[in-house]
């Protein structure tokens, strides 16, 4: 297999840096993934001129990160362009895959925080709206999103509620639902608690991984800073003092084994999870020695050929409860997003 020419990132000028077009290496992924690829920029950076207005597609200012980028597009950044504070509240075509009055199922793009962080767990019911500066998470925009659904007034008007039962990292894409009452949320979350909610994710991981099944432990610190599984930690494998510990099952079956001559192998796996605890699955692969393509925090310690990825290559595929009103089984499918599926097919040619 012949290499793919390497990227050189332009070079800056006066008060603008020189526009690229967006090359096939770089189709399908979010704006400010192609900004600092293409400019040689840190994340930070990168997400800072997009969202201040200083970055356009075609000529046309773009403030939101996670739009994507298509083969031949221009991407030009300019320094002097007027500055915008506006917080970007939209949601991309499709986001909204289910409404009712109970529940509202999104389609989540990736580089989209689902509620503002909060160090204390799940959060309030009803996450707080961004501070100004600050990128609008998810469930803001999905509040938005109905307000303007259900044509409620704009200014003044008190925006629909949205309740937080679950989340999914900001570079994760795919499912996963809010809801709208309280009884719909006390539902879901005796659901989750009981582990009868279906989850599939599909996850591109490095190496040439097996079907299995991984129980282990989870504590905050298992030897090197990072959250992780007491059996994976130096030293006593069992909890030291007052320190917790959380059991966290994930079922992995193989879906495609990849392999390029200039990249290596890779696998396309599919993952269940019978527990839902912080960062389960990017835990247990990467403790497997099958870190996630472009995990950026729990790959230490590997030796192996690093992917080069946008993102964290890890999508919610499939979702599926118990309805709190209806009680009736209902299920919902998302198809890989166009940034995994490009990196995808780049593994298979």
């Amino acid at each position: 297999m012949t290499a793919a020419p390497k990227w050189h990132a332009p070079q800056m000028t006066d008060k603008k840096l020189v526009p690229f077009t967006v090359p096939q290496d770089l189709a399908g992924t979010p704006l400010d993934a192609a900004v600092r690829a293409g400019f040689g920029l840190s994340w930070g950076r990168a997400r800072d001129l997009v969202r201040r207005g200083k970055v356009a597609i075609d000529g046309r200012t773009i403030t939101e990160p996670v739009r994507y980028v298509h083969v031949g597009q221009v991407v030009s950044i300019d320094l002097a362009a007027r500055n915008t504070r506006t917080i970007a509240t939209d949601l991309p075509g499709g986001t909204l895959v289910h409404v009712d009055p109970h529940v509202v199922v999104v389609d989540k793009p990736a580089g989209i925080s689902t509620v503002p962080f909060d160090p204390e767990g799940m959060g309030a019911s009803i996450a707080k709206r961004a501070s100004k500066g600050e990128e609008a998470t998810l469930d803001e925009r999905v509040r938005v999103a109905l307000a303007r659904r259900e044509k409620r007034p704009g200014a003044g008007s008190v925006p629909p509620s949205v309740g937080v039962v679950h989340r999914l990292d900001k570079e994760t894409s795919g499912l996963l639902v809010f809801t709208r009452t309280w009884s719909a949320k006390k539902s879901l979350m005796d659901q989750f608690r009981a582990h009868t909610v279906h989850r599939r994710y599909l996850a591109l991981v490095h190496g040439a991984a097996d079907a299995r099944t991984i129980k282990t432990h989870f504590v905050e610190d298992r030897g090197d800073g990072l959250r992780g599984s007491i059996e994976h930690r130096g030293g006593r494998k069992k909890p030291v003092g007052n320190e917790r510990s959380q059991v966290a099952i994930t079922h992995f079956d193989v879906v495609e084994r990849l392999e390029s001559a200039a990249i290596g192998q890779c696998t396309l796996i599919a993952c269940r999870l019978e527990t839902g605890r912080t960062h389960q699955i990017r835990i247990h692969l990467s403790e497997a020695g099958h870190p996630v393509v472009g995990e950026r925090v729990y790959i230490r310690g590997y030796r192996g050929t690093v992917v080069p990825a946008p993102r964290l290559m890890l999508h919610a595929a499939e979702l599926g409860f118990v309805h709190p009103a209806t009680n009736e089984e209902v299920s919902f499918q998302s198809e890989l997003s166009s940034d995994m599926q490009a990196l995808l097919e780049s593994l298979r040619r």
